[in-house]
């Protein structure tokens, strides 16, 4: 979609009331994912289910995902920008209720691919309105977008960990929470900018491949989210059975971990706005590497949490970088957007596998040594967040730091 507005009173004041409210939408989305992360053991016991079902039924949301993200550009062309928002927050919100009413695999399999279906569509389109705010505003946003995300899921997860001390039925948690996120996402929603498609514009295919630029844009991403997720999944696995460590201080390496990652992107625009997205991410990823080296050459706990941290702050700010980045790449941002979701969707799908196989085939030292080496490439291919040249198809290294966003 080239995005037009229907609005003409496009003031500061606006724009900063369409800032407050797309960060909104970022923490109800999060807060649905923390929501039903903690009801996880819920839908296990409820289904009867071993741990390789349950891996196999929590792949599903990924694939719904990857599927469903390549159509969220037509539904932006369709309906315009607020309303797609709209329509795919309701329906993803009103998601969560599904997977704790499935009654066996089958079922659970099927809500988590609609689960993620919605989640994916509604992120492209959240993550799309945050860029032409951004744009609009000419300050970097995303960063502290993505935060928000964290943030949400941070509360989504309190409250679901007090519904499953209260040894609520997730049933009634999730159906209550559905309602009251559909709430908050339906207020939110009012603020966000109305972008819509110019009215000579062709409408995208129904199904398009990314377009080259997102690839490339995508391949960083996947370096981070790769990183991410096998961090998230691992670390704590990692200090107990490499490192010794007791149960309390393994499970501290995910909470350094998600931690440094939220407050990195809560603070993270003043740092793209001063250094620019290529610099930012250069050093980023030498800090992720840096940690990486401290996981996997200092044999001590107190190490492992270190670059674990390290590593949270070092890729924090890729991701939403990458989405920035994809938003200005070309005439179709919504499709470039959905192309690098479904790529870094991919690598959270494939990471936690991944360094489970290498770990069985080898060790868990040579799984993180491989992170620390897709950390250690974001600082060549941070090049290709540089912003283009505006008329052309060619990147400007000048144009990059810190003028392509002007404070």
């Amino acid at each position: 979609m080239t995005p037009t507005t229907g609005e003409t009173d496009l003031t500061p004041r606006r724009l900063r009331r369409a800032r407050r409210s797309v960060a909104a939408v970022f923490c109800v989305h999060g807060a649905v994912t923390g929501s039903l992360a903690t009801r996880i053991p819920w839908i296990q016991e409820h289904t009867g289910l071993g741990a390789g079902s349950l891996g196999l039924a929590l792949a599903f949301p990924a694939i719904g995902a990857a599927l469903a993200m390549p159509l969220a550009g037509r539904v932006n062309h369709r309906l315009g920008a607020r309303t797609a928002l709209r329509v795919l927050l309701v329906l993803w919100t009103l998601s969560l209720t599904l997977p704790s009413l499935a009654p066996g695999l089958l079922a659970l399999c099927a809500a988590l691919l609609f689960y993620g279906a919605t989640a994916g569509m509604s992120d492209v389109a959240m993550n799309a309105l945050g860029v032409e705010t951004e744009n609009r505003l000419g300050r970097s946003i995303m960063s502290s977008l993505h935060g928000m995300w964290s943030v949400g899921a941070l509360l989504g997860a309190a409250a679901g960990t007090l519904a499953a001390h209260a040894g609520t039925d997730a049933r009634l948690h999730h159906l209550v929470a559905a309602l009251l996120l559909t709430a908050a996402g339906l207020v939110a929603v009012r603020g966000v900018l109305d972008l819509r498609s110019a009215a000579d514009e062709e409408a995208p295919p129904h199904f398009a491949l990314p377009p080259r630029s997102a690839l490339l844009i995508g391949a960083v991403g996947f370096c981070a989210v790769f990183a991410e997720g096998a961090s998230l999944d691992w670390s704590a696995v990692y200090l107990r059975d490499v490192l010794d460590a007791d149960a309390g201080l393994a499970a501290a390496s995910t909470t350094a971990f998600a931690l440094t990652m939220a407050v990195a992107r809560l603070a993270g625009d003043r740092v793209v706005d001063r250094f620019g997205a290529v610099r930012t991410v250069r050093a980023g990823g030498a800090l992720a590497g840096a940690g990486g080296l401290l996981v996997v050459l200092v044999r001590h706990p107190a190490g492992a949490l270190a670059g674990f941290g390290l590593l949270g702050l070092g890729i924090a700010v890729v991701v939403p970088l990458a989405f920035a980045a994809a938003g200005r790449s070309g005439p179709a941002p919504a499709q470039a957007i959905a192309g690098v979701a479904t790529i870094t969707y991919t690598a959270g799908l494939i990471a936690p596998s991944a360094i489970g196989a290498v770990a069985d085939a080898s060790s868990l030292v040579v799984s993180f040594t491989l992170v620390t080496a897709l950390a250690f490439a974001l600082v060549p291919g941070a090049r290709v967040l540089r912003p283009r040249k505006a008329g052309s198809g060619t990147t400007s290294a000048e144009q990059d730091e810190p003028s392509a966003i002007q404070p």
